[in-house]
């Protein structure tokens, strides 16, 4: 039997860019008959060279996993109905914790942060992304990668202008402490629950997110009763939602849906 799901996405972003990252995939799906929001974190509801501008700024600094998650379930439960979620990286690890929470009809998790207890050897996962931990600095003050950081941990095996462009366009600080949650119990998934259908993406260049991981945590639900799909992109890095080719990630979730 063909599953009914819901026409409003929320699109959650992950940790280190704006909301605005979201803008072709809110306009993309709006053409398919969709409503979607893509909300702005707490203290970054403004533009990227804006919030910059503020760095370090001791408000975004202050925020945790455990805010997001309660700042994401009110926008979900002041929805008329329960949505789509779809989330990158650290949105992608929210998006699978409200899953868990039965706030979502179905998710969609693109390069997701791996919840707790999921661990990868690989060292590019290392390189990317351990100088966001900020371990041995002040937690008070946020984090702001450099361009050099951005390369490598997001945007690799695109053009320079292309890297540039995008750094200008959505590069923002971020919390030390919401990128450290992720290890601890705030980050916890009960692999074996019944969920609504969950959609893991991941892509063969991603430095910071390896696809390995990413298959990882889809491999740890274990419930037979609920749909839990993988697909490995050839060629997408971390930036896959603005990365050249988005469309092709867009057209597959696009597809899963209908066919739920």
């Amino acid at each position: 039997m063909k599953m009914t799901h819901s026409k409003i996405i929320v699109f959650i972003t992950g940790a280190f860019v704006s909301s605005d990252g979201w803008n072709d995939w809110k306009e993309y799906f709006e053409q398919q008959g969709y409503r979607t929001i893509a909300p702005a974190w707490p203290y970054k509801d403004a533009p990227a060279c804006t919030l910059r501008q503020r760095h370090p700024d001791a408000e975004v600094a202050s925020l945790r996993l455990t805010d997001l998650i309660a700042y994401f379930i009110g926008i979900v439960e002041a929805l008329p109905e329960k949505p789509i979620l779809i989330g990158h990286s650290m949105g992608g690890l929210i998006t699978q914790l409200l899953v868990q929470k039965g706030l979502a009809t179905a998710g969609i998790a693109i390069h997701s942060l791996q919840p707790q207890g999921i661990f990868t050897f690989k060292f590019s996962f290392y390189k990317a992304g351990w100088a966001a931990l900020g371990f041995f600095t002040d937690a008070k003050k946020t984090f702001l990668m450099s361009f050099a950081q951005w390369q490598y941990a997001f945007t690799n095996s695109m053009s320079y202008e292309e890297q540039k462009d995008a750094y200008y366009k959505l590069l923002i600080p971020e919390s030390k402490l919401v990128v450290r949650d992720a290890t601890t119990s705030a980050a916890k998934i009960d692999f074996t629950r019944p969920h609504a259908p969950l959609l893991f993406l991941s892509g063969s260049n991603d430095h910071f997110i390896p696809a390995s991981l990413n298959y990882t945590n889809y491999k740890k639900y274990t419930h037979t009763g609920s749909i839990t799909d993988y697909k490995e992109f050839v060629g997408r890095n971390h930036f896959v939602l603005g990365q050249p080719g988005w469309q092709e990630n867009a057209n597959f979730i696009l597809k899963w849906l209908n066919e739920l």
